[in-house]
């Protein structure tokens, strides 16, 4: 028994002695906490935007047009299109193929075809292309719904003006439901989207996106009350839904 209380003893002031003997814990002051974070900030890698992000979605599927007239080299009419089903419809704006003698349609994956108008609806301004060569990795875009939009909310515009291809444009949704006459045609666009994204020519027909990557509208015509056909901040849209007439749906 003596043995065992020794034992225990020994063992407890063996314990103390350690203890005794071990350097007291380092005390984080706040200048460390600081330090740390500002280590832990540096090495995160940020997030990629909501607009790069909707431009990866998007750009498989965005189309460049371009619209000839017979004998003059000089007269191109450059737009936007998107694919918007597997058949590789290119759903566009009427007035940039209207005069056409012959259209010209590049995919992104730089696969070069002649198209040719399957439906359209002049005047909604809206047409749908075929081309006669598809690219192998065709890829439609996702169709969202504008009646979702309100003033404020996110929106995106990729098309290709003065010919620049695939350009970002970014702002918000600033007025619904407007209506546009077109100083060219005379003819009146209603219940268009609003935007203040940057458009300009070559914009037109290419898609209004969400945050989400959704196609919401299909971009026709910028306002400027010069005679200048540059965006000054207000850009139109005629909404996804009434597109799908021109594609041959009923408007949902």
């Amino acid at each position: 028994m003596l043995l065992v209380v020794l034992g225990i003893v020994i063992a407890l002031a063996a314990t103390f002695a350690y203890d005794a003997t071990k350097p007291p814990p380092q005390r984080l002051t706040q200048r460390d906490i600081n330090a740390a974070v500002a280590r832990a900030l540096a090495s995160a890698t940020p997030p990629p935007s909501i607009a790069s992000q909707v431009y990866e979605f998007i750009a498989p599927s965005l189309v460049r047009v371009e619209a000839r007239v017979a004998n003059d080299p000089k007269k191109v009419s450059t737009g936007t299109g998107t694919v918007v089903s597997d058949m590789g419809d290119i759903l566009s704006s009427w007035h940039i193929v209207e005069k056409a003698t012959a259209i010209g349609v590049t995919f992104y994956d730089g696969t070069e075809s002649d198209a040719v108008v399957v439906a359209k609806d002049t005047e909604k301004d809206l047409v749908v292309l075929r081309a006669k060569i598809l690219p192998d990795n065709l890829m439609p875009a996702v169709l969202g719904s504008s009646g979702a939009l309100s003033v404020g909310d996110d929106a995106i515009v990729v098309g290709n003006p003065f010919g620049i291809t695939n350009s970002l444009t970014a702002g918000v949704i600033s007025g619904l439901r407007r209506n546009f006459k077109s100083p060219k045609t005379g003819a009146t666009l209603t219940n268009l989207i609003q935007f203040d994204a940057a458009v300009n020519p070559g914009n037109s027909g290419g898609p209004l996106l969400n945050r989400y990557g959704e196609v919401v509208g299909v971009v026709t015509a910028l306002l400027n009350p010069g005679e200048q056909e540059v965006f000054i901040g207000i850009g139109f849209a005629v909404p996804i839904e009434t597109a799908a007439g021109a594609m041959g749906s009923p408007e949902y």
